[in-house]
């Protein structure tokens, strides 16, 4: 029989607060532990320690492989130093390369925070994310320096860690973020030597910040998207299943074409790592280079903006590749009918998603369905084209009505008709805005997290993206999509990309605008492309725009999204590389 203290002790407890789930410890049970993805590094290592981790063409020329195992060792060399130093939140200004890969896994086993910038950005604006994120430590690779001097001179007290992203890993060759890493694996040696087991594998607070990503700022300043250690595993987890990195009998061999500082990378380095599969970490987007890794290194997987795939499918090394082709994931601006054709053809076989960085990247799958083999070509691409169902690891996406009170949460008929705003629930939306309560509070007003993307939802579940609400076109009282009337236009020939803007009028109100590139070798007249649109292409002759202006190149984010609000300058009259 227990005593008066221990009986007092029982009936307290009912009247405290539950504790927090911790990594160890018998008091939650031995059926839970707390979720962070930061384990699936030293994970692979101790499974298949010399699988192949990297291969890279490093800045100096050299192909660099790296076994799991070292890639791991790397890691927590960083966390150490990091430790040592009490870095808290580190900002990366890096490409593609092994250093940023290896950043990620180190910083959140050092209880820190990353903040990968997008090293495409004015200077301005790159000072202004890392001072808004508080870093207090930045990762730069040697051909960024020159982007981060106006920061570094106003804020000497941040050290700068410079990648050489060379082969060498010490010595000459080697650089400050290799040295950093050695003096990490001293640090762990001469402190009892713990290891991974020393780090934050798991984590105390499931809801901790592993990541700061920060959207592209076109219109605004930009917002940095907290992005928590549970978010980012179950994200990572949803994205092997659904772009399917884990279906072959080999390893996934997945290439970077992706930014790394785009939504985490969409969550990818953690989502490779978790099925050991090979990091082909690529500098720049050189087509020839990408075409020669996707035949010589028989890359398995890849992510990609529609511009990218349509530039890829576009450029002369492209062949079909052998079966089974490779799985390409497309997000970004909303894929045309069209450009899927044009990637089947070549066994390039698109796995179509839909986020936003506030959705830690993919949230939605247009599944394929075994019924679509027997529809017709033109039925069965449009159907690919669609945004499709929520992922297996979040909650079924809404479309909701737009013409109600902030606030007022009612579903849109399922016709494929009404259109309302996409919305998102469950694991992987984020956490919210870092330092912005007013912009948080409205990106989930009603208890959803609003989108601001328009679309129709099907009767069988999947929604379609028509545009976003800034982007309907409102002719004559007609709804006019910039994204549908794209998709037609790219089917044009000799049309490479086409893009499609609202214009004043003073009949219609406003009307379509386009402005299209050329397949490289072919000429094309505005005037013929007009003529085309009204007698051979279907387009109905309400969206048939009146104006098509031929240009060398569409103006785009560092994602490969179409810069609307440019293009909107351009039709005004503004001048060429005016506008940013």
């Amino acid at each position: 029989m227990s005593g008066p203290r221990s009986r007092i002790s029982k009936l307290a407890a009912h009247f405290l607060p539950t504790p927090t789930l911790q990594a160890t410890g018998s008091e939650q049970g031995h059926n839970v532990h707390t979720l962070s993805p930061t384990l699936f590094l030293p994970r692979a290592a101790a499974i298949e320690p010399e699988a192949e981790a990297i291969y890279h063409v490093t800045s100096n020329g050299k192909i660099l492989r790296r076994s799991y195992q070292e890639a791991a060792d790397r890691a927590k060399g960083l966390a150490y130093y990091l430790k040592e130093h009490s870095h808290k939140r580190v900002g990366i200004l890096c490409p593609n390369t092994p250093a940023f890969l290896e950043s990620i896994f180190g910083i959140a086993a050092a209880s820190a925070v990353n903040v990968g910038v997008n090293y495409r950005l004015k200077e301005d604006d790159i000072a202004y994310i890392f001072e808004h994120s508080d870093v207090d430590i930045i990762i730069v690779d040697a051909e960024f320096l020159p982007l981060i001097q106006g920061f570094a001179k106003a804020h000497p007290d941040i050290p700068l860690l410079v990648d050489d992203d060379t082969d060498a890993t010490e010595g000459e060759l080697s650089g400050q973020f290799d040295e950093a890493v050695l003096e990490g694996l001293r640090f762990d040696r001469e402190h009892g030597a713990r290891g991974w087991d020393g780090l934050e594998t798991q984590v105390g607070q499931e809801e901790d910040v592993i990541a700061l990503a920060y959207t592209s700022g076109t219109t605004a300043q930009p917002k940095g998207v907290e992005f928590t250690h549970r978010g980012s595993y179950l994200a990572a987890l949803g994205n092997v299943i659904e772009s399917g990195l884990n279906y072959h009998t080999g390893r996934c061999r997945y290439l970077w074409t992706l930014p790394m500082f785009h939504a985490a990378g969409w969550t990818f380095p953690w989502a490779v790592t978790a099925v050991r599969g090979t990091h082909y970490c690529l500098r720049k987007i050189e087509y020839p280079e990408i075409w020669r890794l996707l035949k010589d290194e028989r890359i398995t997987h890849f992510n990609a903006a529609p511009t990218v795939n349509t530039l890829l499918c576009a450029a002369k090394e492209a062949e079909k590749l052998p079966e089974p082709g490779v799985r390409v994931t497309v997000a970004a601006s909303p894929p045309t009918p069209h450009l899927f054709e044009q990637m089947t053809n070549l066994n390039l076989h698109p796995v179509h998603v839909y986020g936003l960085t506030e959705t830690y990247g993919p949230i939605t799958k247009g599944y394929h369905m075994p019924a679509w083999e027997a529809m017709p070509r033109t039925e069965k691409y449009h159907k690919m084209a669609r945004q499709g169902h929520g992922f297996v690891t979040s909650l079924p996406i809404r479309v909701i009505k737009t013409d109600v009170p902030e606030g007022t949460i009612t579903d849109v008929r399922k016709d494929g008709k009404e259109i309302g705003e996409i919305v998102c629930v469950g694991n992987i939306c984020a956490k919210g805005y870092y330092q912005d309560v007013e912009a948080t509070r409205k990106l989930f007003a009603g208890g959803v997290l609003h989108t601001g993307d328009l679309a129709v939802w099907h009767p069988d579940g999947a929604a379609q993206i028509l545009d976003r609400a800034k982007d309907i076109i409102i002719s004559g009282g007609e709804n006019i999509s910039s994204v549908a009337l794209e998709s037609m236009l790219a089917t044009h020939k000799d049309i490479l990309e086409a893009a499609v803007v609202a214009v004043a009028d003073s009949h219609w109100g406003e009307r379509p605008k386009a402005f299209v590139t050329v397949q490289a070798g072919k000429e094309l007249q505005g005037s013929e492309v007009i003529e085309w649109a009204k007698n051979k292409s279907g387009i109905s002759k309400f969206m048939v725009p009146r104006e098509v202006e031929i240009v060398e190149e569409l103006p785009k984010t560092s994602t490969g999204k179409l810069k609307k609000n440019v293009l909107r300058e351009w039709a005004k009259g503004a001048a060429r590389g005016a506008v940013k």
